[in-house]
């Protein structure tokens, strides 16, 4: 989604020129709204810089709605100081690029997001709900349970669960988690991150032996 044809109509014929990716352009937030609604894609690019309702505004309904908070955003504008960047991210941002910008990053960009993510009915099911042989999640209804009894998490470490469920079987590095569990908040350190786990670790019991510590990368939930 951008504001400015030209650049949009390059990015979409750099996106399909292999033919395996499929892109629609809406060049106002109200529009791009509507498209998301329609039909939800694997993916959107998104300008912060948008007529009618900002990119920050509809990145904060689309990740406001259950039929839409799954899906990955890529924020793309001119607007490149730290605080800007670290406002995208924390309102559920995926990843961020500035102007001026090289066409092959951006579409290397997109796939990496994508193969990610896997195709958005998958990516969707993934960050809503998980089953395990100890570990049942419900991240719509706020619900953790191990063996059937109920498990009471603050919602940080909520979040850290269901981040590193969305993102199973990957590695996940303690710079990643700050970003995306705490929003990067320059009070926070990363021994943070551990003392969290640690917690989330004693509550979920023999559930806890999914979440591993990848010694001096960082932490891996595995299924």
């Amino acid at each position: 989604m951008e504001d400015e044809q030209d650049i949009a109509g390059l990015i979409k014929h750099a996106l399909e020129r292999k033919g395996d990716i499929e892109v629609d352009v809406a060049g106002a937030g109200d529009a791009a709204i509507r498209a998301v609604s329609e039909a939800a894609p694997d993916l959107i690019v998104l300008d912060l810089n948008l007529p009618v309702l900002s990119g920050v505004e509809v990145c904060r309904i689309v990740r406001s709605r259950p039929n839409t908070s799954h899906i990955p955003i890529i924020m793309l504008t001119a607007r490149a100081s730290e605080s800007d960047r670290v406002a995208g991210l924390e309102l559920g941002a995926d990843d961020y690029i500035t102007k001026p910008f090289a066409l092959r990053e951006l579409v290397a960009r997109v796939r990496a997001v994508l193969r990610r993510g896997g195709n958005g009915g998958e990516r969707k099911a993934a960050s809503t709900s998980y089953a395990g042989a100890h570990l049942i999640a419900d991240f719509d209804a706020i619900s953790v349970r191990v063996d059937g009894s109920q498990v009471r998490l603050t919602r940080r470490e909520f979040e850290l669960l269901r981040y590193l469920v969305e993102n199973r079987n990957r590695v996940i590095s303690r710079d990643r988690l700050l970003e995306r569990v705490w929003g990067w908040d320059d009070s926070v350190e990363t021994r943070s991150v551990d003392v969290h786990i640690g917690r989330l670790r004693s509550k979920l019991g023999i559930a806890s032996r999914q979440i591993e510590t990848v010694i001096g990368l960082g932490y891996r939930f595995i299924d």
